[in-house]
């Protein structure tokens, strides 16, 4: 008689995640404001010669800083009101 073994699978139950289509592209940046939410600390990070770089070769561009902690990059609504972008970075 053949053994039968169950288990489970280590993954467990995924619950459904909710989908959001891509933001339109902007057709140019010049002019615009563009917010670099960057989840890191220290000034030892890899986002400062981004943040030196962007400016010096986008001068037309209205960028802002916003740095926090974990792992969201949301604007207040006020921040969200003067927008055109965002670019988030995750820094470990």
């Amino acid at each position: 008689m053949a053994k039968t073994y169950k288990c489970l699978n280590p993954m467990g139950i995924q619950e459904p995640v909710k989908q959001y289509p891509l933001a339109k592209p902007l057709d140019t940046i010049k002019g615009k404001t563009i917010y670099l939410c960057i989840n890191a600390g220290g000034d030892q990070d890899i986002t400062i010669p981004l943040l030196k770089k962007l400016p010096a070769e986008y001068p037309d561009t209205n960028w802002k800083v916003k740095r926090q902690f974990g792992f969201r990059a949301e604007l207040t609504a006020e921040e969200r009101k003067g927008c055109d972008a965002v670019i988030a970075g995750v820094i470990w």
